[in-house]
């Protein structure tokens, strides 16, 4: 498939560093709540890590419990990719940028109480977090 954003395999080390590579490019996965972005509670964006898409709001964040940050919908339905995953011995949607087609996770139908049943299961180190702007007498 060809994306919009894209780079050679040398050119991704480079930008992403090794851990963000492993999970981005090779579709590795970090640790269960060893994440940054997991008790990330500000407003704000968040956005692939590779190439700066956006692809959530943090109104749709939520606590799963799953030790990942978890959203219950994208910024949008063509932000990222669905996938079919049988890796692992078991059937999984997992969910690519469809900017640059980096892995950022896994969506699962056990969102249960959210407003679409999602669960999108992601990465912290496949987002970047961009908090809203707030002026100071707001505060």
């Amino acid at each position: 498939m060809s994306y919009e954003f894209s780079l050679t395999d040398e050119q991704w080390r480079a930008r992403l560093g090794p851990e963000a590579f492993e999970v981005l490019r090779r579709a590795g996965t970090e640790r269960s709540g060893t994440g940054e972005l997991l008790g990330e509670h500000r407003d704000g964006l968040y956005r692939c890590g590779a190439c700066d898409a956006e692809l959530f709001r943090s109104g749709t964040k939520f606590e799963s419990g799953c030790g990942w940050p978890s959203f219950y919908d994208t910024i949008r339905p063509e932000a990222v990719e669905l996938r079919e995953d049988r890796s692992l011995g078991m059937l999984r949607t997992e969910v690519r940028c469809a900017r640059c087609g980096s892995h950022l996770g896994h969506v699962f139908p056990d969102g249960f109480g959210t407003p679409t049943g999602d669960r999108y299961c992601m990465n912290s180190l496949a987002l970047s977090f961009e908090a809203d702007e707030t002026d100071d007498d707001e505060r």
